[in-house]
């Protein structure tokens, strides 16, 4: 029954930028057809047929993916409203706050669509459809059932809209503190002359990076809390000696 409907199955993608386009170029490779929409897009990928409108795109789909940015998802979701209809899948790939998930979800509750909260984990330039995804929301088990089978890494992480979107943002807090902590000591090493130096240290941070070290950071900062607050207040009086500046 599954392998009739993904023969069968035909998916709208709402954003033909870098992640909808690639995500769009795999599902056609994948043997899908897929309808696009994308008023700014300068290229428009192999295979797949370029819609005259957003509505237009959703006529016959099972599936439809907004792949454009938070600022505009709830303004794409309200004009298809009038064209969604009961069971068909809304999924929403913008990276957001919970609370814009929430909201979309109740926008789309009265035509009967099944909303699917969407939280791509890694950048989905190379990766595309192979991008790996936490899903929420009333329909993230079809979705999970439907592009699971297409080749994308799915894991249900809810019922709940904005479940999926949480998670992706908290490990971002993570994930981008790492990326400004990195580029900051980086610029003060390179005031101080070692930059290199410290680019071979953080590289083997990383190498050797394993669940002891993150039990060490969390235990020992607050064990050695106080003496580290020294080490970091000597740390700042040398960035302020080199001339350091926030980059």
């Amino acid at each position: 029954m599954v392998d009739e409907i993904l023969d069968n199955l035909r998916v709208a993608v709402i954003g033909l930028g870098e992640a909808g386009g690639a995500i769009a170029a795999d599902l056609v490779a994948a043997g899908v057809r897929v309808l696009g929409w994308d008023p700014a897009a300068t290229r428009i990928p192999d295979g797949v047929q370029p819609a005259r409108s957003a509505s237009a795109a959703l006529a016959g789909a099972q599936a439809v993916l907004s792949v454009n940015a938070a600022a505009v998802a709830l303004d794409v979701a309200r004009e298809l409203v009038p064209t969604l209809s009961p069971g068909q899948l809304y999924a929403d790939l913008n990276t957001a706050a919970p609370r814009l998930k929430v909201a979309l979800a109740a926008e789309l509750q009265p035509t009967g669509a099944l909303f699917v909260d969407v939280a791509l984990m890694a950048p989905v330039p190379g990766r595309g459809l192979r991008t790996p995804s936490l899903v929420s929301g009333p329909g993230a088990s079809r979705f999970a059932e439907l592009f699971g089978r297409l080749g994308m890494p799915v894991e249900v992480v809810g019922r709940e809209p904005g479940e999926a979107a949480a998670r992706k943002l908290l490990r971002s807090v993570f994930m981008k503190g790492i990326a400004a902590a990195a580029i900051e000591s980086l610029a003060a090493a390179r005031a101080d002359g070692c930059e290199q130096w410290l680019h071979d240290e953080l590289t083997e941070v990383f190498h050797d990076a394993d669940a002891a070290l993150l039990d060490r950071l969390l235990t020992g900062s607050r064990r050695h809390a106080c003496r580290r607050a020294h080490e970091m207040d000597a740390a700042t009086e040398m960035l302020v000696e080199l001339g350091w500046r926030r980059v």
